[in-house]
């Protein structure tokens, strides 16, 4: 397939005008080399533009060392590698930094090899039938009652149903789906009322989801990043004050099912398409 092509169907599936993201600033000019323009004007969608042709396309949630040496080792030529976020994350390094540039060195080899880039964030968190919150809540068998909370134009929150009683009981469902231990934090009652629940992935313990929870009545919400730290303090807060049950499952884990339900979209599209998984930063817990 014409990567020019795949890169048009992407954005007409994809990307709507109200979207807005700002990933590119100075710190990523370090590989302004290798970066499209594309890309510096409106941080989404292609981030490196290597390839004419593509005839597989593998999706990953973050560009980590780790996933581009998998596709480096493969030795594939004129590829894809499409990323829910253009740049690494982890916590463990230094709590006050979570992301981190893409390996110079690394992007060099991806460009001999003819593999290109491509980055959608917000267009993927936005509600649809590859979105982080619903693929994330199909995985837990949350039945989606109706999407909620607006973040730079995408609708990024679900309300549902969930057929377990209790927080532990989902926090241990949580846990068996992800492969790892997830975190609860229990500022509220152990049983979740009417099954009613709220789900954001990745950062999604947001001030303005607690907010519109309080609004809704939701006592349970489902998120990645939990950590309760001086970018969170006040949205952990507002939970304990309003008696919410908080159950984290890292950035990573919450967010891959959305990259692992994209191989069925370039299936679709005639592509050989493969995820690669990658390790979740329980920092984030």
């Amino acid at each position: 397939m014409k990567a020019v092509d795949l890169y048009s169907q992407l954005e007409m599936d994809f990307v709507i005008p109200e979207i807005t993201e700002n990933w590119y600033n100075d710190e990523m000019s370090v590989n302004d080399a290798y970066i499209c323009d594309n890309f510096k004007q409106r941080s989404l969608g292609l981030l490196c533009d290597f390839a004419q042709e593509i005839n597989k396309v593998y999706t990953a949630v973050f560009p980590s060392d780790k996933v581009i040496l998998r596709v480096l080792d493969d030795g594939v030529c004129d590829a894809m590698l499409f990323l829910h976020h253009p740049l690494n994350w982890d916590l463990s390094k230094n709590p006050d930094v979570a992301f981190y540039q893409i390996n110079t060195e690394l992007l060099k080899r991806l460009k001999g090899n003819c593999v290109s880039l491509f980055n959608f964030h917000l267009p993927l968190d936005n509600f649809g039938e590859y979105a982080t919150t619903k693929t994330l809540a199909d995985a837990l068998q949350v039945q989606i009652i109706k999407p909620y909370n607006y973040y730079d134009g995408a609708v990024c929150g679900v309300i549902g149903k969930t057929d377990c009683e209790t927080v532990q009981e989902l926090q241990k469902r949580y846990s068996q789906t992800v492969g790892h231990e997830t975190k609860l934090y229990q500022y509220g009652k152990s049983q979740i009322e009417n099954g009613i629940v709220s789900l954001c992935a990745g950062g999604g313990n947001d001030f303005s989801i607690v907010q519109d929870m309080i609004s809704e009545g939701i006592k349970v919400h489902v998120t990645g990043l939990s950590v309760n730290n001086k970018y969170s303090n006040d949205s952990h807060r507002l939970e304990r004050e309003n008696g919410i049950n908080l159950i984290g499952g890292t950035h990573y884990s919450s967010e891959k099912f959305a990259c692992i339900e994209m191989c069925r979209y370039f299936t679709k599209l005639g592509l050989q398409s493969e995820f690669i998984a990658d390790i979740p930063c329980l920092e984030d817990l």
